[in-house]
Parts: C-alpha cells; structure tokens; sequence
C-alpha cells in the first residue's frame, strides 16, 4: 500500500492552532487525535506518526483524512445509532429535578434519555435521588462529603479554570419540590455556560498570556467567597484547570496555585465525579439549590446566567464571576396552605340548564337545592358550604392531573385521606369520576387512578365575531362533540343576527344528537367583542360590529334556549379556555395575548379569571398607545393601527429599504409596538407566562410575535433579574375563542372560589 502524502490531514496553519495545541496538551481520545494531525503538519508521515504515538497507521490515516474534510470539528466523537455507552450523571440528575413527582421513576426517565434504566437507577442511588420526593442529595465528590445542605455561592470561569464554590450547612427539613425548580431558567444558565466555556476554549493566545502574569484571577475570587461568607462551611469543585494551577510545587512561585490558595483560606478542594461534564454538573448542583431551598428563586439562576452570558459576549474580556449574596442566618419555615385550612366560602350561583332534567348535577347546583342557597355568608358558610368547595378542588385537582390515585390527592390537595375518600367515592356514584383500573405497587395494595368522565358534563360555545359565527358543543375535557362555522349575514338588522346565532347554536345541539348530551348540559357561553354590560348580557361598542350596539343578546338568547347563558369578552373567554384545555401546562398565573379583529388580553390571576369591576379588563389598545406616547390632540390614546391585525402583513424588509416596498405596517414593526404594550403588563402584573393566541396569530407570523414580545418581556422590565418570562403558543385550535366560550360554563361550575363574585 502506497505511503499517504504528508499533506493530506496537515491543514495550512494546523501546526499554530491553539485550539489543536490546547487538545494536544491534555488528556482522552481528542489529545491523540490533536497530536496526529500537529505531528503531521511539522511533515511526519503516517508510518513514522505511528511509531511514534504507538498507535496504527490506519488510526493515524482515520484522523488525518477526517480534519483534511472537516477541520477541527473533524477530530470529535460523531454520534451513533442506538444508547450511548456512557451517560452524563447530570443530565440524569436535571431530569430527575425538572419532571413532576410522579414522573421521577428511573424507567420514564430512562426512556425519556435514551439509556438505560439500570443506568438511571445506578446514578440516583449515587446522588441520593431515590424518592419521588427529594431528600438531602449526596454529591458524589472526590474528595467525598459528608451529608449536608449545599448552597452554590461563587463561580469563576476563564480560559485557565472553572471553579464552582459550594457553601455546606446543617441539612433542614426538605420543602417540597413539586413546581420548584424553574426548567427555563436552569436552562438559560445551561446555554449560557456552553456559550463561555466556548469562548473560554477558544481565547486567542495574548489573553492566555496576560491570564498566566495575572497571579490574582481565580485567587481574588477565592478571597471575595470567603469574605462574603466567612462562617460557611466552602467547598471548591475544580471543573477545569491548567495542570501549573492545581500543581503546589512545579508552577509560579509568584502565582500561588488554587490548592495552596484553598488551604490558606479553609476551602476544601473537591473534583467533580467521573461521567459528568463540566456545564451539566453546575447545572446539577443549582437545579438541586433550586428544588431545596425556598430563598434560591428563579433571580439567582437568571443572575448567574446574565454574568456568564456577558463574558461569552466578549464584553468581558477576561473572566466571568459570579458571587452570591450572604446566606440566610436560618432556613426559612415553608407552609402550605390546605384547602380545608383555608377555610369556606359560598360558591357562585350554579349553572345548572333550566327545563333539562339533569341526573349528573354539578356539586354547585346539588349544594344550592335547599333554603341555604340563597343566603349570602359574609364571615363564615357553613359545612355544606365546605363540602361543595372541597368537591371543586378535588374535581379540580383530577382535572389538572388527568389521572391521580386518592392517595395522591390527598397529599395535593391537603385533604385528609377519609374526605378525599368521601368526596371521590360521591363523584363516582353521580357520574363525574371514572375509576380505572388498578396499578399494583410493590408497597401496600394496589391503588386505583380516578379520572373525570369526559361525557359528564356539556356546553356550547358560540364566538360572535365581525365576519364569522362558531359555534362548538364541548365536553367536559375540553374535546369537540360538534362544531359549526358560517359567515355572519349581511342583513343590517339586529334581529335578523340574534336569529341566525340562535339557529346555528341549535344545529350544533341537533348534530351532536341528544343522547350525548343532554344528561349533563350545563349551558350556553357567548363570547363577544367588548365591551359587554355581563349583568344585562348587553353588547354595548363592539368595534367593527355596529348592528349589535346595545343589543340586550343574552335576553334574546335566552327565548330560545331554557337554560343559563354567559355573555363573556372573546379575549378573556379564550383565556378561560387556554386554562381548562391547556391543564397543567396552564396550571399558573399568565396573561392571553388575543390577536383578533382587535388585541385583547386576558388575565388568569391567582388561579382565577380577572374580569375587572365591569368584567371588561384587558382593553390592551390603549394601554399599548399610552406606552408608546400616541396620544391625540384631545388627549385620548389613539387606535393604533398596530393593535389591528388587518391592517398590517409580511413585507420584504429589502424592497421597504430600497423605498419600493408598500407603506402599510410590517408585521415586525407591529410586533415591536405589541411587545411594548406586553411589557407593561408584566411590570404591573408580575407573571412569568405569556400566552399569544387568536385568529390572526397564523404560522407564518407567529415566530415573529414570539420573537419581539419574548425580547421585550426580558430585556426590559424591571424585575427581569427575578424572572424568566416565557411567551408560548396557544394550545387551543382555530375555535379557541369558541372552546373557551363553552369552557366558562365549566369554569363557573367547577373552580373552587373562596368569594362569590359580586
């Protein structure tokens, strides 16, 4: 076999790489592949590559011939087909920390890594992470630890070394880690730590240099930990380092290594385990922080985050540190309240059909049939008053969870076992809970999972909008039995409308066919443009809609329907819906940004609609106008044309530029206005989620809103230090405005409320 020319696999320039000599210098498979390509480059052939290295001549021809194709990206590990061989402990560890309780079990989190179960299991017991509720975790350190609570205070990353600085303390009581740990904010430091230990990979030569002069880099934040906490207990893991750092002996006597460093300072040096890389082990450690510690919020994630991404910026040009503020003197006690604890309270009036005989009523029309149901409770209610609440909550709690055992609910809810017990067994006999079938354990008997009968319960929704009627009979999870959509008639006269809602409500109801839904039809929610008078059920100025101007709809509706009807805004409707479909991804507090004939928003605060003191809250318009400054001359903020779908499209920026392109908005220029808008929401609400809906929030925009409120919502407001707020697509469909007319009806028959709306 011919010998390869020298040039092939030496590129120009490979023998001054730094990247190349930095591989060389170290250890593993990429050190041996950095020296066959360095080797080559000074003008070896391969025979005389693999005498010398001690390796074949077809490993040496392998790697040559991959950095001639690829480049340095060349000499990595490609991925394979099938398992890894190994597994990094922390991305075990991050998915332990991320899924919900009931998900911790080592062969979800197996199949949802791709490895093996065994593996999974292995790493948890090393790590202490067993349970499905977190216990003081163990981080297998070399040297090890004893078990206690670990605080991160301190990290420091450059082109030498990545240290991170763990604070020990006496272990306290574990708080529970259900909803803790904030997965976007784990993920933001994650991002932003690959990002810096990338540019520290890569830092040109003449930095390196003024690193190595510089003897007080990693020894002055060192010093800066322990004068911040100077009674902790410190902890250095070294996830990186030049050898002359960790060397007491043979570096710099003028620079002192991080040993000699430590030991004057009391801080124990650790390395991090074996199967762990340098960004997931951080990570690990403050998603642990996270998941333990009530005073570690969401602010020292996104703090760290920030500092790391400012130096893989280049804008700092030699380190990246990070330094958290003193402990608290003691843990800080957490209570949970529970709903028993949390006292009754009346419900609202219950939505229960009027003239339909009902044989699966809700436990809000049950409680009201005797003469306690009218009367108003301001201090108190009484037990039934308790037991309807505490129906709501258990109906609630399965409906979030989709399937839950009893034992389950009562540790959510805070119930004890006999109510839950009670409250379920009740469900069951009228007809709103399923039992399935048992789920054999290897504790205890077998438990059996409770779920909410989808077909219990009905409504029809109907979305009354400038250009188009629909209407959908919902079941009690949310799917659509029967749907109707038409264009609204052109007939100038109100009641030639209110006919034509009527008539398609009714057709849906006749398509669905009686039998699957009569039994339990609740009622008839109507969303409208605002602004509506709900306690008429008058539609007064709907933009776009004259022939409805104060037409009393719910009055004329209720003519032909006998049971109750909701008149409720299209913006705060398709919030409502957002919630009941969206379960427990939608299980918090966010605001609904509706892009419809106009934008609206509505609220879910505190676990509730926000319908304001008129029901009309979420006006976005003309708060989006007064953040901007467009005020008229009569001093009103105008109509922004921003705030119409209608009147704005994609554009090609390059012809706009050019000045050929049409003068009409962009749909970037009307994003940028929106996100303004967007952000004072969240600086006067202070929620983390934004959710962007509605019909004119098509595919071809969407990333564009996403992109633009998303910038804004982080970049700007005043707390962003303590959050990271996400802006998420809808997950209702193009009836959403209609699912969540029909879903008000279940909101108000089955949300437990601890005041009844006035």
């Amino acid at each position: 076999m011919a010998e390869m020319p020298s040039s092939v696999g030496a590129a120009a320039g490979a023998e001054g790489h730094p990247l190349l000599r930095r591989w060389a210098a170290g250890d593993g498979p990429q050190a041996l592949r950095a020296s066959i390509v360095l080797l080559a480059a000074e003008g070896l052939n391969s025979a005389a590559i693999a005498r010398r290295l001690g390796v074949s001549r077809q490993t040496v021809t392998t790697w040559r011939q991959r950095y001639a194709a690829e480049g340095p990206d060349g000499l990595l590990d490609r991925s394979r087909s099938g398992r890894p061989k190994e597994v990094d402990e922390g991305e075990i560890v991050i998915g332990v920390l991320t899924c919900a309780p009931d998900d911790r079990t080592s062969r979800l989190l197996a199949r949802r890594l791709g490895c093996s179960h065994t593996v999974v299991a292995q790493t948890r017991r090393r790590w202490n992470l067993t349970g499905s509720q977190l216990a003081v975790p163990s981080i297998p350190m070399t040297p090890a630890i004893e078990t206690s609570d670990l605080w991160p205070v301190g990290v420091h990353l450059d082109a030498e070394c990545t240290v991170l600085v763990l604070a020990g303390r006496p272990a306290s009581p574990v708080p529970p880690a259900r909803g803790v740990v904030d997965a976007y904010a784990l993920c933001a430091v994650s991002t932003a730590m690959t990002d810096a230990v990338a540019t520290a990979v890569e830092t040109p030569a003449a930095v390196l240099d003024a690193l190595a002069q510089d003897p007080d880099g990693v020894v002055h934040f060192l010093e800066a930990v322990r004068r911040t906490h100077p009674q902790s207990e410190l902890h250095a893991v070294v996830l990186r380092a030049r050898s002359s750092l960790l060397d007491p002996f043979g570096g710099d006597p003028r620079r002192p290594s991080i040993i000699e460093s430590c030991a004057r300072l009391e801080i124990t040096v650790h390395q991090p385990p074996p199967r762990i890389s340098e960004v997931s082990f951080a990570c690990a450690v403050f998603g642990l922080d996270a998941a333990r510690h009530p005073e570690s919020s969401t602010r020292v994630l996104l703090d760290l985050a920030a500092a790391l991404s400012v130096y893989a910026a280049g804008q700092a040009r030699r380190r990246a540190r990070w330094i958290r503020e003193p402990l608290p003197a003691l843990p800080i006690p957490t209570t949970w309240p529970t709903a028993a604890s949390i006292g009754p309270a009346p419900r609202p009036a219950p939505v229960v059909p009027a003239g339909t005989a009902s044989a699966a009523a809700s436990p809000a029309a049950q409680r009201t049939a005797g003469p306690t149901s009218s009367t108003e409770v301001r201090g108190g209610a009484n037990q039934i008053d308790l037991g309807s609440f505490n129906e709501c909550v258990v109906i609630e709690t399965v409906r979030v969870a989709g399937q839950i055992t009893r034992g389950e609910l009562a540790e959510l809810t805070r119930l004890t076992q006999q109510s839950v017990s009670r409250i379920t067994r009740s469900l069951i006999q009228r007809g709103f809970l399923v039992e399935e079938r048992r789920r054999h354990s290897a504790v205890g008997k077998p438990s059996s999972p409770v779920r909410l009968r989808d077909g219990a319960a009905h409504a029809l929704g109907i979305h009354i909008d400038p250009n188009v009627l629909t209407a959908v009979l919902v079941d009690l999870s949310g799917r659509i039995v029967a749907r109707r959509s038409e264009p609204i008639t052109a007939d100038p006269r109100p009641g030639a409308v209110v006919t034509q809602i009527a008539a398609m409500g009714e057709r849906v109801l006749e398509q669905a066919g009686r039998g699957r839904w009569e039994q339990g039809f609740l009622g008839i929610g109507v969303a409208t443009p605002g602004p509506v008078d709900t306690v008429s059920g008058t539609v007064l100025d709907a933009p776009l809609m004259s022939v409805l101007r104060d037409v009393p709809l719910r009055t004329l509706l209720e003519r032909r329907f006998a049971c109750p009807i909701v008149i409720e805004k299209d913006c705060s409707a398709a919030a409502v819906g957002e919630r009941w479909i969206g379960r427990g991804i939608r299980a918090c507090d966010f605001v609904y940004l509706y892009l419809g004939t106009g934008v609206g928003a509505g609220l879910f605060l505190n676990g509730d609609l926000y319908r304001g003191l008129t029901a009309n809250a979420g006006e976005f318009g003309q708060l989006c106008a007064v953040t901007l400054g467009r005020i008229d001359a009569a001093g009103r903020p105008e109509l922004l044309p921003e705030c119409n779908p209608a009147s704005y499209h994609l554009v090609d920026h390059s012809l706009r530029q050019g000045g050929r392109g049409p003068k009409n908005l962009t749909v970037q220029q009307a994003a940028k206005a929106i996100g303004k808008g967007v952000l004072s929401v969240i600086d006067l609400l202070d929620v983390g989620l934004v959710v962007v809906g509605g019909p004119f929030f098509t595919e071809d925009v969407a990333h564009i809103y996403l992109t633009e409120i998303e910038h804004a919502t982080n970049a700007y407001p005043t707390a962003r230090r303590l959050r990271q707020v996400r802006v998420e697509r809808s997950v209702n469909s193009s009836e959403a405005v209609a699912v969540g007319a029909a879903s008000t009806i279940f909101h108000a028959a089955f949300t437990p409320r601890l005041r009844r709306p006035r």
